[in-house]
């Protein structure tokens, strides 16, 4: 399926978005203002090079009555003044340059620190409905497209319109008449331009959603790779890739051309001024009216070719504004994303929670009104173990989220010793859940930073305090390394139950107030290495609150109360042997379960 986000309805230049992006600028505004004032000197200099071609042609070349000797004194003091301001003139270019290096960079790190804060804060329900890949792009490309139009384009902007003028101003200096012949082609010349960059903006637009497109697909594709080459369908998803990259090459290509018609646009009206300037200079000259000079005309010819250098330069500013303007909408869109779950502003802070437990009347859905909770209610003591059994789809591991405040009930409440879920600071809550799940997350590190979570202040001892506890210090210390054994992204290299294993060791190392939350945390590991979780388990649970989602009977035998979840409701509660005689639901799903076999 191809993932391609709505448009954005903006203007072609939103002034609203352009505020927005120039916040980023405003802690840096003393060197954004030193590089704006390096635009002045730089274009007196630069204009005064064509002048003093001028004079060395009027004064040594031309004249015929002047000796050689004085004549060749004029061209060294002309070209000594000419290397004096070539060279100053390249070390403002260059101070200017890292100057615009440096506040680039510094603004990129700003702009993405916080689209990655905004990203860290979004709901879960946001990470249901967009692609991963769509975020990359948020924080890689359209980061960068902005970056390049607040130095790049801003600078360059203001440097071109200077010398614009200052070219202009230097011409009618030179000669006002050729000055105003040059200024007929104008008009033509901006019209072409401010019709090429409408639809430059309309393709950048389009080259961003299908670029975006194509990351949300490859981001899928390569998480999922050791699947897609298990079931043989590599020649499936590379002709998959087509209906996506083919509009990504056909928008750049759209993209290209209009932005190439920028450039022979410009090169064929300033050849049209070129020789329209030769031949009126010319014959001027021809005539011998004494309105204009050899030198003159070709200083006049010279900054003709400065007067369409910045000319081009705007054609490709314009290109990094529209694509800016594009990838600014799609940031702070982003940005401007509802958070919907977010603190009260007066937080309950308890000093330890006890671990009671009430779903009271809750109804809850994904989306819209598809219910997954469907009204309920049930209670679960403090220090009590409760394990939830159903099949797939019962709304057995959206309790789990719930409780965290992964997501906001519809209807009904979630309480935690008798208090809303929704009036405890969401670190506060979560910081006193540990939640251990089926596919537990192994980050790139080291096994030690898995465990602390990457927390530098959390000792030594404290991580292998809780690796004993779990029985993962054994299988830590097999490895090259032991708790400093780097493993790769996902944790790649380890066995179910070791990431189970190490899961456990965080949760504990993190020291959960009362609640310890499993969500099938034994289903897809080997009879040995289950023996060791189970283990662990009964010390974890030891005076906590555990909630238990598991398919191996052996977690649930023991709990103290059970509930049997059924297409979104509570159909049958009690303990293991109650249920049993109770000959419903649950002794139908024991039977199916015993009946299966083992892994």
């Amino acid at each position: 399926m191809e993932h391609v986000e709505s448009e954005v309805p903006a203007n072609l230049f939103d002034h609203g978005l352009m505020r927005r992006m120039l916040r980023y600028v405003r802690p840096y505004r003393i060197t954004m203002t030193l590089t704006l004032l390096l635009v002045v000197p730089l274009t007196l200099l630069s204009n005064t090079l064509p002048l003093l071609i001028r004079d060395a042609v009027d004064r040594a070349l031309v004249p015929t009555d002047i000796a050689p000797d004085a004549r060749w004194n004029i061209l060294l003091h002309v070209g000594g003044l000419y290397l004096l301001i070539a060279f100053g003139s390249s070390a403002m270019r260059f101070g200017q340059g890292y100057l615009l290096s440096w506040l680039g960079q510094k603004m990129v790190f700003d702009m993405r620190a916080d689209i990655f804060n905004k990203i860290l804060r979004l709901p879960f329900r946001y990470f249901d409905r967009h692609p991963i890949g769509r975020l990359m792009t948020r924080v890689g490309s359209d980061v960068e497209a902005i970056q390049r139009l607040l130095t790049d384009g801003l600078i360059g902007l203001s440097t071109d319109v200077l010398m614009i003028i200052g070219v202009l101003s230097y011409m009618f200096w030179v000669n006002t008449r050729l000055a105003v012949i040059m200024l007929i082609l104008f008009p033509p010349l901006l019209a072409i331009m401010v019709f090429l960059n409408h639809h430059v903006r309309l393709s950048h637009r389009d080259v961003r959603r299908r670029q975006s497109a194509l990351n949300a697909y490859l981001q899928e594709m390569i998480t999922g790779m050791s699947t897609i080459q298990l079931f043989n369908r590599e020649a499936r998803c590379k002709r998959r890739i087509w209906p996506t990259e083919r509009p990504l090459r056909d928008a750049f290509l759209s993209s290209v051309k209009w932005f190439s018609y920028a450039f022979p646009g410009t090169e064929i009206m300033g050849a049209l001024a070129t020789v329209l300037i030769f031949s009126v200079g010319g014959w001027h000259i021809l005539q011998n009216d004494g309105t204009l000079t050899i030198g003159e005309l070709l200083a006049f010819l010279a900054y003709l070719r400065e007067f369409f250098r910045p000319l081009d330069d705007l054609s490709e500013k314009s290109n990094i504004l529209q694509a800016a303007m594009a990838s600014g909408e799609r940031v702070f869109t982003l940005m401007d994303t509802p958070e919907e779950i977010e603190d009260p502003k007066n937080p309950v802070t308890p000093d330890k929670f006890r671990g009671d437990i009430t779903f009271d009347h809750v109804w809850f859905a994904y989306s819209d009104e598809d219910w997954v909770l469907r009204d309920l209610t049930v209670n679960i003591p403090a220090g009590s173990s409760l394990a939830i059994v159903g099949a797939t789809g019962a709304g057995k591991s959206s309790l789990i989220s719930l409780i965290a405040r992964f997501y906001e009930v519809q209807q009904g409440a979630v309480q935690v010793d008798g208090i809303n879920v929704r009036d405890y600071a969401q670190s506060d809550l979560r910081h006193r859940i540990g939640i251990v799940l089926q596919d537990p997350f192994i980050f790139a590190g080291t096994l030690g930073d898995n465990i602390a979570m990457f927390d530098s202040t959390m000792p030594q001892e404290r991580i292998e305090e809780a690796a004993h506890f779990v029985n993962a210090h054994n299988f830590i210390m097999q490895r090259p390394g032991g708790y400093a054994s780097v493993v790769t992204e996902r944790g790649a290299g380890l066995s179910t139950g070791q990431k189970q294993l190490l899961a456990l060791a965080r949760a504990i190392a993190h020291n959960p107030d009362i609640l310890l939350i499993l969500d099938e945390a034994t289903a897809s590991v080997d009879t040995e290495t289950e023996l060791l979780i189970q283990d662990a388990l009964k010390k974890l649970m030891k005076q906590r609150t555990s909630i238990i989602i598991a398919h191996r009977l052996s977690t649930i035998r023991d709990v103290d109360h059970i509930l049997v979840m059924r297409q979104g409701r509570l159909v049958e509660q009690g303990s293991h042997r109650q249920l049993l005689a109770q000959g419903g639901y649950y002794e139908r799903l024991y039977k199916l379960l015993s009946a299966s076999p083992r892994k």
